[in-house]
């Protein structure tokens, strides 16, 4: 089996490539490995890999925004197999994915690799977007773009509280955040909600940094979970985030959950969209969203 690096150097606001550095000091195998470039190379990486046909380990040194793009372009493939060593700051891929911590725990797997077809969620049909943890709208979006955006993110990360980041922009982004309508289409059945703050479709459990939106998600049943979380007053709504790392938020009668393979999410005006914490824009008031399951699976290597 062939063995892959792919390193983001800019994730965790470049202590990635510092990490990297030091942990290929420790390897005694025959291995590849590509730096990326921009937004979007990861994925173009492992589209060239994929046309190998070669069974390959491919391990992603990188953060969720990296794992994302590894994994949408490995849907669908029999031969990769993908892993990561978590870098980056939030690291909710590698809280329920495969995840090496030291070049021991590769030997290891090398000797007797096995892999588990994953599922992977699906945004729209034409162009489709793969996500592997959550695809979101609302105060969610807004809190990770604002996340992405800032220099105090880049601070805390050196002082090693990078996950401190999303909480501190839950705070600052609370105040000026505009409450939307939301019309969810389900199996059928139709659901309006009003006064929502955010709606965050999930594969697996994590999201911005440990928080359990989504307790019961499992990236084996070929199901998503919705969350919606609306009528909820400002304070309240901070009081809700700080249930969100232990899962109990749920008990609250303002956050209701679904299951389902499909779901087609209406909003009545634009609302910030985010993709495994990535800006996806806005979303467009005329056009609903469709989530999924995607019918590719990707291959998680199995540790």
């Amino acid at each position: 089996m062939e063995i892959v690096f792919i390193i983001n150097p800019t994730a965790g606001n470049g202590a990635a490539l510092r990490k990297w550095r030091k942990f290929s000091e420790t390897i005694d195998f025959p291995f590849e490995q590509f730096v990326t470039r921009s937004p979007g190379h990861a994925f173009q990486l492992v589209e060239q890999l994929k046309e190998r046909e070669r069974k390959t380990l491919v391990i992603g040194f990188g953060g969720d925004g990296t794992m994302r793009e590894i994994a949408a372009a490995a849907a669908g493939s029999k031969h990769l197999f993908i892993a990561s060593v978590p870098a980056g700051s939030g690291n909710d891929f590698a809280r329920t994915f495969g995840c090496f911590s030291s070049t021991q725990e590769i030997s290891r797997f090398l000797a007797c690799p096995k892999g588990q077809l994953t599922d992977i969620g699906q945004v729209g049909v034409q162009p489709e977007q793969l996500f592997a943890s959550s695809s979101g709208l609302g105060f969610d979006a807004a809190v990770a773009h604002a996340v992405n955006r800032s220099r105090t993110k880049l601070w805390l990360n050196k002082l090693g509280l990078g996950k401190l980041a999303y909480l501190i922009f839950v705070v600052t982004t609370l105040c000026a955040f505009k409450k939307f309508c939301l019309t969810v289409e389900l199996n059928g059945a139709v659901y309006h909600y009003e006064d929502v703050w955010l709606a965050t479709v999930s594969n697996q459990p994590y999201f911005g940094g440990g928080m359990k939106i989504s307790p019961n998600s499992s990236v084996h049943d070929g199901l998503l979970e919705l969350t919606v979380v609306h009528r909820l007053p400002r304070l309240k709504l901070l009081a809700v985030f700080g249930t969100v790392f232990s899962g109990s938020h749920t008990k609250f009668s303002e956050v209701v959950q679904f299951s389902g393979k499909h779901f087609s999410l209406a909003v009545d005006r634009p609302v910030p969209r985010h993709v495994d914490g990535d800006d996806a824009g806005m979303t467009d008031a005329q056009e609903p969203l469709e989530f999924c399951v995607s019918a590719k699976q990707w291959q998680q290597a199995k540790l």
